[in-house]
């Protein structure tokens, strides 16, 4: 059987980040009275929510590459590159709630680690092919 134990921690802890982007979304829903369905109304409430979508969108990205990348060249290597994804993400949201301009180094940081995990599944996948 071959297994993948580390990339499966990060998967599960970029789920945890996801959750509780959302619930930081349903808090800032409350606390500044944007009633559902509406995404605009106050400053903190769209910071909030730009930081759980920019995190969806990005993840929807990056787990693929990141089992690609775990099948097909290293469970280690993938489990790293997930790692500090989501370490920067975390970095992106506290920057982003606190001043959108901040949030340009974890952004970056985190695109060069989807970019890597995405060129390893690719060279992988390649290799296979060219067997």
């Amino acid at each position: 059987m071959t297994a993948f134990p580390l990339t499966a921690l990060i998967t599960l802890l970029i789920c945890v980040l996801m959750l509780v982007t959302g619930i930081n979304v349903g808090r800032a829903r409350g606390r500044y009275g944007i009633k559902a369905p509406a995404v605009t109304g106050h400053e903190m409430f769209e910071r909030a929510y730009r930081v759980q979508m920019n995190t969806l969108e990005n993840a929807a990205l990056l787990l693929p590459a990141l089992w690609v990348n775990a099948g097909f060249v290293s469970d280690r290597g993938a489990a790293a590159l997930g790692a500090l994804w989501l370490i920067s993400r975390i970095w992106y949201a506290i920057a982003y709630q606190s001043d959108p301009a901040k949030r340009g180094p974890a952004y970056g940081l985190s695109m060069t680690a989807f970019g890597i995990a995405w060129c390893a599944a690719a060279w992988g996948i390649a290799r296979i092919l060219m067997l």
